[in-house]
């Protein structure tokens, strides 16, 4: 059985300054999505979407398509601002819910989902693929959770969806939290307007979902309804997390969460590029890559 890595790629890169998802990094000088693409491919999956932006297609092309078209079957897929035929105005996408659903013409088969601009690690990979082929279905999804403290950036906040999990491994709820960062020896965060605590060894989500292709369906009909709701409000964003939580709590899914130890790596910020450099030049040397 096939599988295929669905790379969302289409978000402006607002805080960090340009277009990060083709800034290169590391000794070879690689962009971090070619990190997860070499990975994957590696691991086994055969086919690698990338849901981009029109307004950048002949340049990601030019720079990440023809480099491994040899490797695995690739595609192309558009985050369009239209909704049930009617383009709506708007500067930011609709979202990593939305982004996903764009690419559902290019899958037919299960499929894992990772940000351009994060990087997860091998064995992420390895256990993504390894859910793809012997559990996913049209009632489980799966996702791989990293600990919050191995996916704050020091140089401001960041948003995680975080989790509950029961004693089977099962998720319970995953609530999007918006401004995560240290103040002073905690990490804190906000949730509908609330400052909270959070704990360090938290399951977070990273967006490395894996699906089977049925959630198209449902994520189609649910983002429809989003937009018409959220059609004058131009920064509302229809969130996958929120998205697999309403299914949850409806009973028509479950989610089995498998954690990783992996250390999360990513450029939400300009000033993160060193910390980036340093850990892949120690993934170099260590021989990992």
């Amino acid at each position: 059985m096939s599988t295929t890595l669905v790379v969302l790629a289409a978000g402006m890169g607002s805080r960090y300054g340009g277009l990060k998802q083709l800034d290169r990094f590391g000794p070879s000088r690689l962009t971090i999505m070619e990190y997860s693409i070499r990975d994957a491919i590696r691991v086994g999956f055969s086919k690698v979407v990338f849901v981009i932006r029109r307004d950048f297609e002949h340049e990601f092309k030019e720079r990440i398509v023809d480099a491994y078209k040899d490797s695995a079957e690739i595609r192309l897929a558009f985050q369009e601002n239209e909704v049930d035929g009617v383009t709506i105005q708007r500067k930011k996408p609709w979202g990593t819910g939305h982004a996903i659903l764009s690419a559902s013409t290019c899958v037919q088969e299960p499929f894992a989902v990772i940000n351009a601009d994060d990087f997860y690690g091998r064995q992420s990979f390895e256990l993504a693929q390894n859910f793809l082929l012997n559990e996913a279905n049209n009632r489980l999804y799966g996702m791989v959770a990293y600990i919050l403290s191995n996916t704050l950036s020091p140089n401001g906040s960041v948003s995680r969806g975080l989790c509950s999990v029961d004693k089977n491994h099962f998720l319970s709820t995953v609530r999007e939290h918006t401004n995560i960062r240290r103040v002073n020896h905690l990490i804190q965060g906000e949730i509908e307007g609330n400052v909270v605590d959070l704990l360090p060894q938290s399951l977070v989500s990273m967006n490395l979902w894996m699906f089977d292709p049925s959630v198209f369906e449902s994520l189609g009909r649910r983002f429809l309804q989003f937009a018409r709701d959220n059609v004058h409000i131009p920064d509302a964003e229809f969130y996958i997390p929120s998205f697999v939580d309403e299914r949850l709590q409806s009973g028509e899914v479950k989610v089995k969460v498998i954690p990783t130890n992996e250390k999360w790596y990513g450029v939400t910020y300009r000033e993160d590029r060193k910390r980036v450099n340093l850990a892949l030049q120690a993934l170099h040397e260590a021989g990992i890559y």
